[in-house]
């Protein structure tokens, strides 16, 4: 998979996740991806100060995204 085509794939995950944080009054963004492995995002508005934001980042972004990009090993969020 070509780095543009991963990213698209990562956008697709972050669309499919972003209704629900939406309603949180939350919302993310795509950062970069490195070596095609590691994804770094930044959770934005109300996410920022949730107190479940790491839970959010592994049980509901990084699963999102690896259900789209299988390759990915990491994501993490950037503050």
């Amino acid at each position: 998979m070509t780095t543009e085509e991963l990213t698209i794939e990562v956008q697709k995950a972050l669309e499919e996740i972003r209704p629900f944080l939406n309603s949180d009054g939350g919302d993310i963004t795509l950062i970069s991806i490195e070596e095609g492995k590691h994804v770094k995002v930044r959770l934005e508005g109300a996410c920022t100060s949730c107190s479940v934001n790491q839970m959010t980042l592994r049980a509901g972004v990084e699963t999102t995204i690896k259900k789209f990009a299988p390759q990915i090993e990491t994501v993490v969020n950037i503050l």
